[in-house]
């Protein structure tokens, strides 16, 4: 049997970037778009795609479009069963088209819509692809407040895909040239944990603690809990009746959103306006109020932001206390994370810059500069909150409140609530130079 080497079959009819986008059109896509991967604006994703597929030199944008008003519904039934469905279809338009271009001879890779990904990872980067910035660059939408991808003309009622090509195309980013957000602030309004702020920031942590809160966090924090009850009674105090159902409801038939709200209120996309432009008043009633309204639980880390506001803006709701499941396993991860937790209402007025030293931290191959304590690689690192701002610069620089030097194991342990300070203080795992007190300033403006 003659073994053929695929790498060198030469395309067969696709070979214009349009033929690609037909095809995928015709796999049941609602819209695409393909760029190369070799943009500058994809530059960040370029190792992980070509990790999982070297031959991999362009991408495909699909676009497939969900229906509107079971997502505006406030039963979250309706909403999660078209999250799954269109879920769903997303895969099979992207294997469709694999197995198309697979049977004309060219190499094609699908990766997931979402779920499953690469959780090895978790809780850094646990996906093949980032099908936002693709979508943006293929010209699919931009990305409004809210964080979503808009349509210009099916909104953000969209769900995305990317299909991985090895066919070379020089195509450039063609970004659409207007974002159809037009900031109306609804997704600010609707949202129960204030994750979107007027200014336009985003509260990572927030979103995903309550959003997610049956996904990867949230399901970690709920084994947790059973893991620390004393026994069935103890575990009824922690957990609800409603809330152990819910989860096996997504155990079983896939995980459900507790809010997607913001998505819900959006009015941006041709095809969205008209409901919002012909009464306003009558939208405001009729999309928006039903989500202020609800009576509902809403999951948030104590001592937050997101807890401050969910008891000033919906007094109503009922405030559940969990933990976001946000632990890294990397020093890496630490440093990359403190953006995603960063508490910005409570840091607006501290002022303090702290040097990190983690000793001994496996990542590192080099000492860095300074000394090597312990005879083991060590990361520095600079976190700095500046009137509600925060920097994180991967050396020393400026001048400290605060020295931290830290074993890495012990540090990580230690935001994993393994390990305590005083014994670390006591047996030289953790050495302070400064002001101990910003320390705990440090802890209550990042709840890892």
């Amino acid at each position: 049997m003659k073994v053929v080497d695929t790498t060198k079959i030469a395309p067969l009819p696709l070979t214009r970037e349009t033929d690609f986008i037909n095809l995928a059109i015709s796999c049941g896509a609602d819209d695409a778009g393909i760029v190369s991967l070799d943009i500058p604006e994809l530059a960040d994703q370029r190792a992980d795609i070509l990790a999982a597929f070297p031959a991999a030199r362009s991408l495909l944008s699909i676009v497939v479009r969900m229906n509107r008003e079971p997502l505006r519904s406030p039963a979250r039934s309706l909403a999660n069963l078209e999250f799954h469905n269109s879920g769903d279809e997303v895969n099979h338009v992207a294997a469709r088209i694999v197995r198309k271009l697979q049977g004309q001879g060219q190499r094609a890779m699908n990766p997931a819509m979402g779920f499953p990904m690469e959780m090895d990872n978790f809780p850094g980067k646990s996906w093949v692809v980032s099908h936002k910035p693709v979508a943006e660059a293929a010209g699919m939408g931009k990305m409004g407040i809210h964080r979503n991808i808009i349509h210009p003309k099916f909104g953000n009622f969209i769900l995305l895909g990317t299909v991985i090509l090895a066919h070379e195309t020089s195509a450039p980013a063609q970004p659409l040239n207007f974002n159809p957000c037009f900031k109306c602030k609804l997704c600010v309004s609707a949202c129960p944990v204030g994750a979107i702020s007027k200014e336009g920031d985003f509260q990572f942590d927030a979103c995903y603690t309550h959003n997610y809160r049956e996904f990867m966090g949230g399901f970690d924090d709920w084994v947790e809990n059973i893991v620390d009850s004393k026994n069935v009674g103890d575990y009824r105090q922690r957990v609800t009746l409603p809330e152990t159902v819910s989860m096996w409801q997504s155990l079983s038939f896939g995980a459900n959103y507790k809010a997607a709200y913001c998505m819900a209120v959006c009015p941006a996309g041709t095809d969205v306006l008209p409901l919002y432009e012909n009464g306003k008043k009558a939208f405001m009633e009729e999309v928006v109020r039903p989500f202020q309204k609800k009576v509902e639980p809403v999951y948030v880390v104590p001592g937050t932001d997101a807890e401050n506001y969910v008891k000033k803006r919906f007094p109503h709701k009922l405030v559940r206390h969990v933990q976001s499941g946000i632990r890294p396993q990397k020093i890496s991860g630490f440093l990359l994370g403190l953006r995603l937790v960063f508490q910005r209402e409570m840091a607006k007025d501290s002022n303090f810059r702290i040097h990190f030293s983690f000793r001994n931290d496996p990542e590192r191959s080099g000492t860095g500069h300074g000394d090597n304590i312990e005879n083991g690689a060590t990361t520095y690192a600079t976190v700095a909150v500046e009137d509600g701002q925060l920097t994180v610069i991967p050396k020393h620089v400026g001048e400290a409140n605060l020295q931290v030097s830290v074993d890495s194991a012990w540090w990580l342990h230690f935001l994993g609530k393994q390990r305590s300070l005083v014994p670390a203080l006591l047996l030289g795992k953790l050495r302070l130079k400064g002001k101990p007190a910003i320390l705990l300033q440090f802890k209550r403006l990042f709840p890892i």
